[in-house]
């Protein structure tokens, strides 16, 4: 039978090469707008963390970045906790709202349907994390259509 000889990974090996960068380092021409909107539920898989990870990133990059949470995705803007808000039941519990907070204090802004938030989810304005800035369920294209209108990029998310 044959026998693998490489020595056992260890803490701090690269599998990787994580210094070769393909493509140019792409930053926002003054002006330049980001939307990125949120049609997924909280916790329901990794893509609403990931692209709200890539909204941070945009703002950092110089994009005036929005995010919008609508249906589902105003799960992601909700306070959370256990036993009281804020505390963490377990790691990670809070990374949302960690995020979301972070996107704010640099800058960006973040709203949410009032719809979604009430009649398909049950909670009210108070429910929100400080900040975000609740929309009627009209703005919420209309949002989407402005950023259009400026040329902006728009990342949509999704899960079904």
């Amino acid at each position: 039978m044959p026998v693998v000889e490489h020595p056992k990974h260890q803490s701090g090996d690269f599998f990787v090469d994580y210094e070769n960068k393909v493509f140019e380092d792409v930053k926002a021409e003054p002006g330049e707008k980001a939307l990125v909107t949120f049609h997924t539920v909280a916790f329901e898989g990794s893509i609403g963390f990931v692209n709200l990870l890539q909204a941070t990133r945009l703002m950092r990059k110089g994009f005036e970045t929005s995010i919008l949470l609508y249906g589902p995705g105003v799960t992601l803007g909700v306070q959370r906790g256990f036993p009281t808000l804020g505390d963490e039941a377990f790691p990670g519990h809070q990374n949302f709202n960690k995020q979301l907070m972070t996107f704010m204090k640099e800058g960006g802004k973040i709203y949410a349907c009032r719809f979604a938030l009430q009649a398909l989810y049950g909670h009210g304005e108070p429910s929100l994390i400080e900040g975000i800035i609740p929309i009627s369920p009209l703005d919420v294209l209309d949002v989407i259509l402005l950023h259009r209108k400026s040329n902006a990029f728009i990342l949509d998310t999704w899960t079904v």
